[in-house]
């Protein structure tokens, strides 16, 4: 989870937390995308209105990152324009969108729909594939 709001993330990753997900959460962009490197997530959630570097900017590094490009991300925002908004989405990868305000029930289904379009598009399996590699090399 990526976003410049501090208590928004500990909010959020205690709710992720009561429903089985191991939330690592992130409040400064460019940490963000060498933690992903790193660990290699199963999903992103992430905030498009940050100090630094906005988070269409972050996704764009995302999409353009060989070993980071296929991680389903989830943007959240609080302030949305639809048309503008959309063109920049599509531009740099997010298929999924939150907009905060949310709910609960909303957070899980969208995750779930990325990790399940993500399984169903064979990334999760891949992913799985390699860190059982690295695990025995």
């Amino acid at each position: 989870m990526i976003d410049d709001d501090v208590n928004f993330l500990k909010e959020l990753a205690e709710m992720l937390k009561l429903s089985g997900y191991e939330p690592i959460c992130v409040s400064d962009a460019l940490k963000a995308f060498g933690l992903a490197l790193d660990i290699n997530p199963d999903g992103i959630l992430l905030d498009l209105k940050m100090a630094g570097l906005s988070g269409f900017l972050l996704a764009d590094k995302f999409s353009r990152n060989n070993f980071l490009k296929d991680i389903p991300i989830v943007a959240m925002t609080g302030y949305f324009v639809e048309d503008a908004h959309n063109i920049l989405l599509s531009s740099c990868g997010i298929r999924y969108l939150l907009k905060k305000p949310f709910d609960y029930f909303e957070v899980i289904t969208k995750i779930e729909t990325a990790l399940a379009d993500a399984d169903k598009e064979g990334i999760i399996r891949k992913k799985k594939k390699i860190k059982k590699y690295l695990r025995e090399n």
